[in-house]
């Protein structure tokens, strides 16, 4: 039970939460959701899902050099992941002049291929991809106290969903071997998909960012629930957090801190006000370095 969980307040409140829920909450109402980059697996030095994307960038700069002259092409030529790295955490500080050029790419970059065929890309990608700076398969990129966590509200009755930034059709193909949550539960950011000659393709056109005070809606859309659990770690996911902590019942909203840069990394940006909310709201804070004894399997 939580095993690689360090005994103390954090631990504690996530037990009494549960245990109260299993005897309080109807079955139905237990709906637990967690973001997943930075909250279920790793995030630094960039997005996991931007290796996959920089690798797809690059090839489309092989098949047409003129695209090496412009952002993101240019950063994805040159394997600099810094630039995509910078543009993120400007995002969440309020400018999106890099990110806009990001999504521009990230729209193009698989446009046209079958669902079918954009998820085998996505496993030949988990195959072989490694961590650049950890060096472990990026399927060994969770971490084990949320991976138990997941098991733990399971085994109290929660039905648990991922509400990701991510790309939804990114993260399908792998959440149930590495959560356990299958892919009619994962909701994240995704394109537009036009069916034609019975399969439906990818477009280039966006259809969601979950994001920010998009995640809630997503949620309520795809469960008719409001959520009585939530774990995330930035700023994006403060409305997802303020959306289950605002419910008339028992809730409990959990931010990870990253601050254990012995065994992870040790960051604030991007998070400062998540983290100052969690704090002047009561809400539960889990620290890497406090609070759990590993962090990967």
């Amino acid at each position: 039970m939580l095993n690689s969980w360090n005994d103390g307040p954090t631990k504690a409140a996530i037990i009494a939460f549960a245990e109260g829920a299993a005897k309080d909450v109807a079955p139905e109402d237990r709906v637990a959701v967690f973001d997943n980059d930075g909250t279920l697996w790793c995030e630094k030095p960039a997005y996991i899902q931007l290796d996959f994307l920089v690798r797809r960038m690059a090839e489309q700069v092989g098949a047409d050099p003129s695209l090496a002259d412009r952002q993101p092409y240019k950063a994805a030529a040159a394997g600099d992941l810094g630039w995509f790295g910078d543009a993120v955490t400007k995002h969440y500080l309020g400018d999106d002049s890099g990110i806009k050029l990001l999504a521009a790419g990230v729209l193009s970059a698989y446009s046209g291929l079958t669902v079918e065929e954009h998820a085998e890309r996505v496993k030949a990608f988990f195959a072989d991809g490694e961590h650049p700076s950890l060096k472990r398969p990026y399927t060994a990129c969770g971490y084990a106290p949320m991976a138990e966590l997941l098991r733990y509200l399971e085994g109290h009755g929660f039905t648990n969903y991922i509400a990701s930034g991510g790309g939804r059709d990114f993260m399908r193909p792998i959440t149930y071997q590495m959560y356990g949550i299958p892919p009619e539960r994962v909701i994240g950011s995704s394109v537009g998909l036009d069916f034609a000659d019975g399969h439906l393709r990818t477009t280039a056109t966006p259809e969601f960012l979950d994001d920010g005070p998009t995640k809630p809606v997503r949620i309520w859309d795809r469960t008719g629930r409001r959520p009585i659990f939530a774990a995330g770690n930035s700023n994006g996911d403060i409305e997802m957090l303020q959306f289950t902590a605002a419910g008339t019942g028992p809730s409990m909203s959990l931010v990870v801190r990253h601050d254990d840069a012995e065994r992870e990394f040790d960051y604030t940006v991007g998070a400062e006000k998540a983290l100052e909310i969690a704090g002047t709201h009561g809400w539960a804070v889990a620290s890497m370095r406090e609070d759990w004894i590993r962090i990967f399997d």
